[in-house]
């Protein structure tokens, strides 16, 4: 663990500030893209490799879709612990808190990751998966990174133009807990996120 890699994480959770304050949900994701496309081409700790980094041209993202915003209800489940194994560090435990339902897209389960401090995770796999989008999955919140796009106690912003490859995805050296059973579905989510032709390595 190094400095810059505390740098990196504030400046993620700065971008997600940004885009919870933008007055327009499209204005914020705007802000959100660019930030992370600065990121990824020039902080130190960027996902992408030393060959891939000097390529970089921009993460390739859908256009922005309003319809695919939700402001969901937080919907009990009955509880369900997880321990989902990483090449690096070991397992990781989940905890079921509930689940929320994507309008025609069906429900997706919610969980808490049960490291110290915490956090919201919220990943999914769509039927893009494994052609334009990664194979394991994406996240749409991961809130003990400051991926966070708001709640209000009783609902959770969850916003699909938002959808994020995890770290493994650009190089091999990162590990990272992919999409469990519970937030896997058929449709196909053509937004957020997508893989460049080729993938990225």
């Amino acid at each position: 663990m190094t400095l810059s890699l505390l740098d990196w994480r504030r400046r993620v959770s700065g971008l997600y500030a940004a885009a919870r304050a933008a007055g327009d949900p499209e204005a914020g994701w705007r802000t959100w893209r660019d930030g992370r496309d600065e990121l990824f081409a020039n902080h130190p700790d960027s996902p992408l490799g030393t060959e891939a980094r000097a390529a970089f041209r921009g993460l390739p993202f859908a256009p922005y879709d309003p319809a695919l915003r939700y402001e969901a209800r937080l919907e009990p489940a009955d509880p369900r612990r997880l321990e989902l194994p990483t090449a690096d560090d070991g397992e990781v435990p989940l905890d079921r808190i509930g689940t929320v339902t994507l309008g025609e897209l069906g429900r997706l389960d919610v969980w808490w990751l049960g490291r110290y401090g915490g956090g919201v995770f919220l990943p999914l796999r769509d039927g893009t998966a494994g052609r334009t989008t990664y194979g394991g999955g994406r996240y749409l919140l991961d809130t003990i990174k400051g991926a966070d796009l708001d709640a209000d106690g009783e609902r959770l912003v969850v916003d699909l133009n938002f959808a994020y490859h995890p770290s493994c995805t650009y190089d091999p050296r990162w590990s990272c807990p992919l999409a469990p059973e519970g937030n896997r579905i058929p449709a196909e989510v053509a937004a957020g996120e997508q893989l460049p032709p080729g993938g990225w390595y």
